[in-house]
């Protein structure tokens, strides 16, 4: 309690009473909260550590290693991340029919493993195996998709479970707000090791990185003919700097696309390691965390025929506004994911990213949440306390205005600078290319805000779900949470297209106005849902 004292008052200039400092404890020494939440917050992180590794480098992956165009990669990318939330629906099906929440999620961990071990085996795509290869490759990322789908949702609803003893009760929100931070912990530190791994690869065979030259390889390994002066003179000037010493221009772009994409390979490896200790973390701790369906059963027994109507009819009700928040989130994510796509290829394209990998900018999002995150529970603390809460679909209608914000920025930003599509930027020279780019800044600006919509809907969201879904349906619900995830994640795709098709000013202006319009209707719904939800 003195270090939270001590805490309190360097962050808060003694603003706070002293009966006040207590709210700080659940942050620092996380107290209040049951002993299950950081083990299983452990086992998710590993898991998130592994996925994020991934993650960070998938569509810039898919486009070294085979040559595919950008819409095409983030087409796969669309339907990878929308699969891996759809199959939770799956996932949170069989954990509630077989009654074995746990046996699943570890099931779903040993198929993310096997998928991350497909990834890890580096092969050269040639013309001969690319076809294979690369259907080989789906499978990996289906295997992964389906054992998140078996581990995420389930393991939320455990969460979940854990507060429904009323001694934690009045600490749910906060629980998966802390729950949340260690989700992101891996997010932070993950982007980091495949630009780390790939670039120390490079560096051990005499190359260097760069972003750009992979797909000039594969453009001059397949139509090499064709290519206009000013991208042959690209070509060499992006060779020599990258290690190019005078071999045939053919021979050096096919072992530098095989060198590239082996250090790429070795950072799946990284993954696998980090999807055993998750493994054995939840292992070591699965006794002692609760099982849903259980005790769902044991409750059901004490309930007279006229209580399970009364109930049934308040559930039916509260499912009503669960799907309404549903309908809200899957614009939330469709704009929110874009992080790996289209703002990916922002960050290549239209950022000096000369010092700093394009992937790693996806760590900022992770790292603001771990930094905002106990900012935002004291806000809501003292909100609290001061008889002013504000309600879940409330926060959730403040979040998508702040994602508006984050692109009502790039909108006006892009429109400032000039800038053209995707496709057109890469067409100018190395000059004209560099007198665009801009700053960090602009990333951790749109980052920052995009975070803190983040943290008013999602973890709050799950929470909400764990709260309003019937005990027998926990892991389905959780599914449902994830599922509008993943039709948001199906429309991924539509940026980059934009993108690249169109100033980028036009691809921002768009999803400003989901998160305008996504804001404006969730505000008309709110007096119900706080109503049926009360």
């Amino acid at each position: 309690k003195k270090l939270t004292r001590l805490f309190a008052k360097t962050l808060f200039y003694r603003k706070f009473a002293p009966d006040q400092y207590q709210i700080l404890i659940p942050i620092i020494m996380f107290k209040n909260h049951p002993k299950g939440l950081i083990p299983a917050a452990l086992s998710n992180m590993g898991e998130r550590f592994g996925y994020y590794i991934m993650n960070a480098v998938l569509v810039l992956f898919l486009c070294s290693k085979f040559g595919l165009n950008e819409e095409t990669s983030t087409l796969i990318y669309s339907f990878f991340y929308a699969g891996i939330y759809v199959l939770s629906l799956v996932g949170g099906y069989i954990a509630d029919k077989t009654c074995n929440y746990k046996g699943t999620i570890i099931s779903g961990l040993l198929v993310m493993t096997f998928g991350y071990v497909i990834l890890a085996i580096p092969i050269l795509a040639t013309e001969g195996n690319t076809s294979w290869l690369l259907t080989v490759t789906c499978v990996a990322l289906f295997l992964i998709a389906f054992g998140n789908g078996l581990f995420k949702g389930n393991l939320q609803a455990i969460v979940g479970q854990l507060y429904d003893n009323p001694k934690y009760s009045s600490q749910r929100d906060s629980g998966f707000q802390i729950f949340y931070v260690f989700i992101n912990i891996g997010g932070v530190l993950a982007p980091f090791v495949a630009p780390m791994l790939r670039s120390w690869w490079l560096n051990a065979n005499g190359m260097s990185y760069n972003a750009s030259f992979p797909a000039m390889c594969h453009e001059y390994l397949s139509v090499a003919d064709s290519m206009t002066d000013e991208n042959m003179n690209n070509l060499y000037a992006l060779a020599t700097a990258v290690g190019h010493h005078g071999e045939e221009m053919s021979e050096f772009c096919t072992r530098y696309l095989d060198v590239f994409n082996t250090g790429i390979h070795y950072s799946f490896i990284a993954s696998v390691a980090a999807m055993l200790i998750s493994l054995t973390v939840f292992l070591c701790v699965k006794k002692g965390l609760p099982s849903p369906v259980r005790q769902a059963a044991t409750e059901d027994a004490g309930y007279t025929q006229e209580e399970k109507t009364a109930m049934a009819k308040e559930i039916k009700q509260r499912m009503y506004a669960l799907f309404a928040v549903l309908g809200i989130a899957i614009f939330f994510w469709f704009s929110f994911h874009q992080n790996g796509t289209s703002m990916s290829l922002f960050a290549r394209d239209f950022v000096d990213t000369s010092t700093i990998a394009p992937e790693i900018w996806q760590a900022v999002n992770p790292f603001f949440v771990i930094v905002l995150t106990p900012l935002i529970i004291l806000l809501f603390s003292s909100l609290s306390r001061k008889g002013k809460e504000i309600s879940t679909p409330r926060k959730i209608a403040i979040g998508m205005g702040l994602a508006g914000i984050a692109y009502l920025f790039l909108t006006i930003y892009s429109l400032y600078m000039g800038y053209p599509s995707g496709t057109e930027f890469r067409a100018l020279s190395e000059a004209a290319k560099a007198g665009l780019l801009s700053g960090p800044w602009v990333l951790i600006l749109y980052y920052f805000f995009m975070t803190v919509a983040e943290l008013f809907i999602s973890p709050l969201g799950l929470s909400f779900v764990s709260k309003v879904a019937p005990k027998h349906m926990q892991g389905l619900c959780q599914g449902l949470w994830l599922g509008a995830t993943a039709v948001g994640n199906l429309m991924l795709w539509i940026g980059p297209l934009i993108y690249n098709k169109a100033p980028i000013w036009v691809a921002w202006a768009v999803f400003l106005a989901v998160c305008i319009i996504s804001m404006g209707i969730m505000f008309a719904m709110v007096k119900w849902l706080e109503r049926v939800t009360k």
